[in-house]
């Protein structure tokens, strides 16, 4: 039996090579050949999914999501570099998860994204997932090349406060940006204001009350105005598309920069190559924090499944709330959740996560290899 495991992030607990390692050493039984692909869908861990594709890994010093500079990374090929706002100015890099939505800034994601463009790669993909801003992508296009003043002609701070202070905007984006297709990876399909805009729908997740969500999807959508007199007459339009509240706005930031949203998803899936692994595998399993009815409506998992068909999907996650009437539906064969064999928080227990992915490994290698006559292992370790 050849088994691909294949799974995304335990967000919070374990990377995705992390997880892919934990299954692969319960499933190492005489019998079993075994392939391990981690994956990323456009939020944390979509650099590393890259270099594992053989890109190139390179660090950059940047501004993290509150302006202290750190150490972010990016990926690049010939042909295609690979940016993530999630390590470079994401809400982990926010100091003891202070979350502050007025002064978060996605300036650092801008820096990296001009680090890469040194490379000339034609095609540049932005991974919007994991964000700790709400700026509508002013620090973005401030480490671009676009200035921002007030009244007095001050240049002002590239954050969410700033906004109903921009009077004039100077510059333009960088010229490298003109020969380069600039894609914007994500699942988010929200526009950036209104109801089921930015600050509305992400907003809290970022720390803002209720009176901030309100103040920012004014300031924003003022911000839009203001834009449309000063040389991006398109912003209104931009701003009411899919994606363009993704990432606290930095996606609206990034279409006006000529972006294009894709799945983070499936291109994952492409650069990896997702297809020609699957086709020599007899068995899928991929895994994620937690599945619930979400993950069947264009996550990465339901993608994933749908590609597989018709080869066998075992879904892995911390916690199943899908019940089991919907996973043939949602295309998983079995689904599997650490959180029934343990009384512990195990997105808060990284060893004991590995050692029940372990243990799971074990199991699935005992239940789907009967058929190819392997031996199973039957002996169940305890688990804490």
């Amino acid at each position: 039996m050849h088994a691909l495991i294949a799974p995304d992030k335990f967000k919070g607990s374990l990377t995705a090579r992390q997880v892919a390692d934990g299954l692969a050493e319960g499933m190492r039984v005489p019998g079993v050949e075994i392939t391990t692909l981690p994956l990323a869908d456009g939020g944390d861990g979509s650099v590393d999914a890259a270099v594992s594709a053989g890109l190139r890994h390179e660090r950059v010093r940047v501004a993290a999501a509150l302006g202290d500079v750190h150490t972010a990374s990016y990926a690049h090929n010939a042909s295609t570099a690979v940016v993530e706002i999630a390590n470079t100015c994401g809400l982990g890099t926010l100091p003891a998860g202070h979350k502050d939505p007025l002064r978060a800034s996605s300036l650092g994601a801008g820096q990296v994204l001009r680090a890469a463009l040194r490379h000339r790669t034609p095609r540049v993909v932005l991974a919007l997932g994991g964000s700790a801003s709400s700026d509508a992508g002013v620090g973005l296009l401030s480490a671009l090349g676009v200035t921002f003043r007030d009244d007095a002609g001050h240049i002002l701070t590239p954050d969410a406060a700033s906004l109903p202070h921009i009077a004039r905007i100077e510059g333009r984006p960088l010229p490298e940006l003109d020969d380069v297709e600039l894609l914007i990876a994500g699942d988010v399909t929200n526009p950036l204001t209104g109801p089921d805009g930015a600050a509305h729908v992400y907003g809290p997740q970022k720390g803002a009350d209720a009176a901030t969500v309100q103040w920012l999807d004014t300031a924003v959508t003022e911000f839009v105005d203001v834009l449309s007199h000063n040389g991006f007459p398109a912003a209104p339009a931009i701003a009411a598309r899919a994606g363009a509240g993704a990432a606290g706005g930095a996606g609206f930031a990034a279409m006006l920069l000529g972006g294009r949203m894709v799945s983070g998803a499936d291109f994952f899936l492409d650069l990896l190559d997702f297809d020609t692994h699957r086709a020599a595998a007899d068995l899928v399993i991929t895994g994620e924090g937690r599945i619930d009815r979400q993950t069947a409506h264009g996550k990465l998992l339901s993608a994933l499944a749908a590609r597989a068909h018709p080869t066998p999907v075992v879904a892995v996650a911390g916690r199943n709330d899908l019940p089991r009437r919907e996973w043939a539906r949602a295309g998983f064969t079995a689904v599997h959740a650490l959180a029934d064999l343990t009384s512990s928080d195990t997105a808060a227990d990284p060893v004991l996560t590995t050692q029940l992915l372990t243990q799971v490994g074990r199991d699935i290698a005992r239940e789907h290899g009967r058929s190819a006559g392997i031996p199973a292992d039957t002996e169940r370790p305890r688990s804490g």
